[in-house]
């Protein structure tokens, strides 16, 4: 029988949306999912109050610092520069990198600062629009870990070679055209990139910089800096006084003191500089994420689970599922009609969570003064309706399930074993591996502030760490889903009499 006649697949259809409107518990346990996910969003969105210490004291914390992108952005950095008008280039090289970094206290209340650099600590050659911060750059740099690697407007990073040691840096303007390369010697020269800064002045700023983004621990960062000798120096188009700039320093409470300084010493034909900071992507920095309003997304699947698993075993366990006379659905057919049901509604409870408590979320944020990363509309209407996708996903995965083991207790611990239990851990920022492998994965599709491969953060979602991009988790759940689905539907066309 052709499962698209009147009496096969749609009518089969029907049935099982019937079936699942007029029982009330599942319609229940699907409003519980949304009530439950609703009310732990905004309980942290109403009890969030995130306050700074400057040099007026303490308060509100500003906005987060916006590039060119309109990503939120760190740019703190200590530069030695001059004006450069028209076109020109700048040579050194960085003949020695060393630097401070705090790790955990060994004796309570004692700090425990040691010699060292972090991975992303940067020291190199920099030229830029202006010394406001969050204007368009480029700067070829060598790093605590990562060799020579061009950076440019914050969210742009390119590997040059794998250097740690002396290194020969040059970058050279021409327009609106930032080239930057790397040398062993001086004489021989490889080019690490070039880029295009629409809309360079004719006069920009160009230099030295040292910076280093803080030490990793505990999920948090703790204070780190990088010191750099420069030698051999060489201007083109440029021969003015160096000036030298703390770029974004902060000031402790007294509003007079530095809070970490930076400097520089001339020595001769040497420059030392040292600072501490970042140029690139504010992650954790940046303000509260969008992402964390669904941060009880994981516990309101879990009734959405219990649904898609009864609405199987239910019926099974009377009998009703069996193959039938001609006019009726055939096992499979049946089977693929459920999941095509508790798919929709979980899609429909899962967008309306979202759409409700990631806008109101982030409302009842702005009201409390909080600091938020910026979010495009296309990146929340991806968390929205991602959110959906991955409900709809896990439904079918927790059907598919019950369809091939047929106990309800034991589908509806393993669904929530496969996706519950990885995220919590992730969350706590343990085995934050499982969202790569397991159904967990499809929770990276929340993610509203992107991974940066050159700014480190913590593993744990909290910290907005996620090992795969959006889509990409999204389709590890999915995958899982059709591999179950199509499994049970399978043996039950196998089982079913011709």
């Amino acid at each position: 029988m052709n499962p698209f006649t009147p009496y096969g697949f749609p009518r089969g259809l029907h049935a099982e949306w019937t079936k699942f409107r007029t029982s009330r518990g599942w319609v229940l346990a699907m409003a519980a999912s949304v009530l439950v996910t609703v009310s732990l969003g905004l309980l942290i969105a109403g009890g969030a109050r995130t306050t700074c210490v400057t040099g007026k004291g303490e308060g509100p914390c500003p906005a987060p610092l916006v590039g060119p992108d309109g990503t939120a952005v760190r740019d703190k950095y200590y530069f030695v520069h001059q004006p450069l008008k028209g076109n020109g280039s700048i040579t050194a090289r960085v003949s020695d990198m060393t630097g401070q970094i705090r790790l955990p206290d060994a004796v309570p209340g004692v700090r425990n600062v040691t010699e060292g650099v972090v991975p992303w600590a940067k020291a190199g050659l920099l030229v830029r629009q202006s010394l406001k911060q969050g204007t368009p750059y480029a700067a070829v740099m060598l790093t605590g870990d990562h060799g020579v690697r061009m950076q440019y407007n914050y969210t742009h990073d390119v590997a040059g070679g794998p250097h740690n040691g002396p290194q020969w840096l040059r970058l050279t303007r021409s327009g609106d055209t930032i080239s930057g390369y790397e040398s062993d010697d001086g004489k021989t020269w490889t080019e690490v990139s070039t880029v295009k800064l629409t809309g360079l002045p004719e006069t920009v700023e160009i230099g030295l910089f040292a910076t280093s983004p803080g030490a990793l621990w505990d999920m948090a960062q703790a204070f780190a800096q990088a010191t750099a000798t420069f030698d051999q120096i060489t201007l083109q188009g440029a021969n003015g006084l160096w000036r030298r700039d703390d770029v974004g320093v902060s000031m402790e409470s007294d509003g007079k003191t530095p809070h970490h300084p930076g400097g520089a010493v001339e020595s001769g034909d040497k420059f030392i500089v040292t600072g501490g900071g970042d140029i690139g992507p504010a992650t954790v920095e940046g303000g509260l994420r969008a992402d964390l309003m669904l941060i009880g997304g994981a516990v309101g699947l879990i009734p959405v689970l219990v649904v898609a698993v009864t609405f199987f075993t239910t019926e099974h366990r009377r009998g009703l599922i069996r193959t039938g006379p001609p006019a009726e659905p055939r096992p499979a057919r049946l089977l693929a009609a459920k999941a095509v049901v508790v798919g929709a509604v979980a899609f429909v409870a899962g967008l309306v969570t979202s759409g409700v408590v990631i806008p109101v979320g982030l409302a009842m944020l702005r009201a409390n003064q909080n600091p938020i990363q910026p979010i495009t509309l296309g990146t929340e209407l991806r968390v929205i309706v991602g959110y959906a996708a991955l409900t709809a996903a896990a439904a079918v995965l927790a059907l598919g399930l019950a369809a091939l083991v047929k106990r309800g207790i034991v589908a509806i611990g393993l669904t929530i074993a496969l996706i519950v239990v990885p995220y919590l851990l992730a969350a706590a920022g343990l085995v934050p591996w499982l969202l790569m492998i397991t159904p967990a994965a499809g929770f990276a599709i929340t993610q509203s502030v992107p991974t940066f491969a050159h700014v480190d953060v913590g593993p744990s979602l909290l910290g907005g760490y996620y090992p795969l991009p959006p889509w990409a988790g999204l389709a590890v759940t999915c995958g899982y889903a059709a591999i179950a689905l199509g499994a049970a539907i399978a043996v039950r066309h196998r089982k079913a009499p011709r």
